[in-house]
């Protein structure tokens, strides 16, 4: 079956990569930008190299620019093969994934495809974290207007994103919760279903990793173990049991992050 392009708000639309599993559950997001009447197209994640994925892309409309939310190769992997069809420069955090634009900044704001958009440093699944909110397509929530925000793998449609330590850490991610619950609005993620209380999903995602702090705490304190004298793999076999051996490694990292935060209060 050909990708299907589905809308999700005024200004946003998605297109899934046929690419599930259980780090991308159903997909990548490739969230594609236009403003009504615009004949060009902003890509946000180009996604893994398809070649039916990317070919649905650059025929969307003209591709003025493609952004990236971070480095993993779920979504920069087609990045060059989109930009053979289309041509369109590529922004994004770390230069290596930039062709013919600069690196984006913190609190810049662009304009494409009739769209005015503005760069959220969002830190902790990797340092390179970005998210984007798309200031023209606010909608009133509670009597203000807020816009809605693509949150990349900060925020997932469901469940917990990997911290990528030592390149993500717990302390920025936490902190990037924050500065995500405070701008409210509705969550586009990289991954899953849309989330309509962002600021609701970043309280509970705060919450849940909190807990998980204490479990290694209490994990240390009944193996008599401090921080630097257990491995991350005896404590991911305590608190991540159900986990899948797929996935082990990303609880693993997880748990290094968390110990590493530990060591610094």
């Amino acid at each position: 079956m050909s990708p299907q392009i589905r809308r999700l708000t005024r200004l946003v639309s998605v297109l899934r990569a046929e690419n599930p599993g259980p780090m991308t559950l159903e997909g990548t997001n490739s969230l594609l930008l236009r403003a009504p009447g615009s004949d060009g197209v902003v890509v946000v994640d180009p996604g893994p190299d398809l070649p039916e994925h990317v070919q649905a892309l650059a025929a969307a409309g003209p591709v003025e620019l493609v952004l990236i939310t971070h480095r993993h190769d779920d979504h920069t992997e087609a990045i060059d093969s989109l930009r053979k069809l289309t041509a369109a420069p590529v922004r994004a955090a770390l230069p290596e994934h930039c062709r013919h634009g600069q690196p984006l900044r913190d609190g810049e704001r662009l304009t494409a495809a009739g769209v005015s958009i503005e760069v959220l440093a969002t830190p902790g699944h990797t340092s390179d974290s970005l998210s984007f909110r798309i200031l023209d397509d606010a909608a009133l929530t509670d009597g203000a207007a807020i816009a809605p925000i693509l949150t990349g793998d900060t925020v997932l449609g469901r469940g917990t994103t990997m911290l990528d330590h030592p390149d993500g850490t717990l302390g920025d991610y936490l902190a990037s919760l924050d500065r995500l619950e405070a701008a409210g609005g509705m969550g586009l993620p990289a991954h899953g279903e849309p989330l309509p209380d962002l600021a609701k999903t970043c309280r509970e995602l705060r919450d849940h990793r909190l807990e998980r702090l204490d479990e290694v705490r209490a994990a240390l304190e009944s193996m008599s173990a401090t921080t630097q004298g257990v491995s991350a793999d005896e404590l991911a076999e305590r608190i991540y049991p159900e986990v899948p051996a797929q996935v082990r490694p990303a609880a693993r990292r997880s748990i290094e992050a968390q110990l590493a935060h530990l060591q610094r209060d």
